[in-house]
């Protein structure tokens, strides 16, 4: 319980920005864009691999340095 406290011991411009979903939801558009575009499954591997490949693109971005979520002012 305390751990989902700790957002209160950020500055309050970045508590702010923590408290958007709007991460989340632009993940759930990358995702259902590319399930639009593949078509129908043919099983759920591949909608797995399909997952993967997303989740796992946004990761490289992450960890190659893309500002994907600031804490500056504005």
């Amino acid at each position: 319980m305390s751990e989902s406290l700790t957002v209160f011991s950020l500055p309050a411009g970045h508590r702010r920005r923590m408290w958007t979903s709007n991460m989340l939801e632009r993940l759930k558009e990358e995702i259902d864009r590319r399930t639009l575009t593949a078509g129908p499954f043919t099983n759920e591997a591949s909608a797995l691999r399909l997952f993967s490949a997303v989740l796992m693109e946004i990761s490289e971005d992450w960890e190659t340095g893309r500002k994907c979520l600031t804490m500056g002012p504005g």
